[in-house]
């Protein structure tokens, strides 16, 4: 669970805010278009169908070319946060599970954007994609913690039909904040943020410190999919850890060459990385 000093300390985020370190996605950000502005961009060839009052005269005289002027159109990006609420979320050996990590992370972007007044949407996704709608105000925030608070990782997640369902939501140029554990098939991974191709994308994987490197894990060992529910006995030995750290780090960079594919940043933590740490490494790596 999230306590409310949580939000106390997002205030060391607008100080990274002010250094600028999100400025090619939040903090004030805007997506320049070739349109219906005030601010001179370049020339272009004059074609048929294009506004002739726009005709450039002065470069005319010069080359006895016509060249209309064109002007940036500014857009504040949207920022999309989607956070992964499958049941295999609920896992947490230490104080803190997957959930709770990862809301933290939506909600410091869903706290970045109110600060810098950036439109956002906080959605979360499971056996089914559900959108939150934030009051207005000053009880935004707290609304958004509530709602991260209450919610309960349950469900099985298709990854791909997650992503596909939550498309129709994005109409504009937009900054997707993906916060998974990402233990899905990468090629389901791959298929369904394809269709966000040419917007900013960061995918953000939570594991459990267990989960990552299996430390201080030996012996006998009944293990239930959070899932589907399934039981599996096993006896994990050094040899046994040694091939799972083995097929975690082959997932992990199948995941890095998906996100290299379609020009997405991808961060790895477990949840003993501090939570404040892991902001300024995903904010000054995508700077």
């Amino acid at each position: 669970m999230i306590d409310t000093t949580f939000l106390h300390h997002l205030d060391r985020l607008s100080l990274i805010i002010n250094k600028r370190m999100t400025s090619n996605y939040v903090g004030e950000r805007k997506a320049v278009y070739a349109g219906q502005g005030l601010v001179f961009k370049d020339h272009a060839q004059y074609a048929v169908g294009d506004d002739f009052r726009r005709v450039d005269w002065r470069a005319f005289a010069r080359t006895d070319k016509l060249f209309v002027k064109r002007f940036e159109e500014e857009r504040n990006l949207v920022v999309h946060v989607i956070v992964d609420f499958s049941a295999s979320m609920d896992f947490g050996t230490k104080r803190i599970s997957k959930a709770d990590y990862a809301s933290m992370f939506g909600l410091g972007f869903a706290y970045m954007a109110l600060k810098n007044n950036e439109k956002f949407v906080l959605s979360t996704f499971a056996d089914k994609l559900e959108l939150f709608r934030p009051r207005k105000g000053k009880n935004q925030l707290m609304s958004i913690l509530d709602y991260l608070n209450t919610k309960k990782p349950q469900g099985k997640t298709n990854f791909e039909l997650a992503l596909s369902a939550y498309k129709k939501l994005v109409n504009s140029r937009s900054l997707i904040v993906v916060v998974s554990d990402f233990l899905y098939d990468p090629e389901q991974v791959r298929h369904g943020l394809l269709r966000f191709r040419g917007h900013d994308i960061i995918l953000i994987q939570v594991l459990d410190v267990v989960e990552k490197d299996l430390k201080d894990v030996e012996g006998d060992f009944k293990l239930i999919d959070a899932e589907n529910r399934g039981i599996l006995r096993t006896f994990i030995s050094p040899f046994g850890r040694k091939k799972y750290l083995e097929k975690i780090a082959v997932h992990r960079a199948k995941l890095k060459q998906v996100a290299g594919e379609i020009g997405a940043g991808f961060f790895s933590f477990s949840t003993d990385h501090p939570i404040f740490d892991a902001f300024h490494e995903v904010l000054s790596k995508k700077q």
